[in-house]
């Protein structure tokens, strides 16, 4: 039985685990988020104060140029970011899953044992 105990802990630590490391992503990728439309604002910003919006034009910001760098690399960032959610979604619903069949499970185990212990004497195991 504490064989079973340890188990099912070992399971819920897992999918908590795989939970918190899905919370985190979500998390990254909303600050990302957040960061990337104030560099909007700035960048928009710095295009009204300057009246250069064309990247092309040598007038051009170089803080706008910066800021449109920065803002392109968290964006590229969030996108490799959702590709690990996805993934670390489906290690949880996994986890979740197999917790769920583990913890089904133990009826029939704790019924098995009861079986073996209420065989007649005059029955020896092979």
């Amino acid at each position: 039985m504490k064989a079973r105990e340890t188990a099912l802990k070992l399971k819920r630590f897992e999918m908590d685990e795989r939970a918190r490391k899905v919370a985190d992503l979500e998390q990254m990728i909303r600050e990302f988020e957040t960061i990337a439309s104030d560099l909007d604002r700035q960048i928009q910003a710095e295009e009204d104060r300057t009246g250069v919006k064309d990247a092309k034009h040598f007038a051009y910001s170089t803080f706008a140029k910066s800021a449109s760098q920065r803002r392109d690399n968290l964006r590229a960032s969030i996108a490799g970011l959702r590709l690990k959610l996805d993934a670390a979604q489906q290690d949880f619903d996994e986890a979740q899953q197999q917790l769920s069949r583990a913890a089904t499970e133990q009826p029939r185990e704790i019924s098995r044992t009861r079986r073996r212990h209420e065989r007649p004497a005059g029955l020896a195991l092979r």
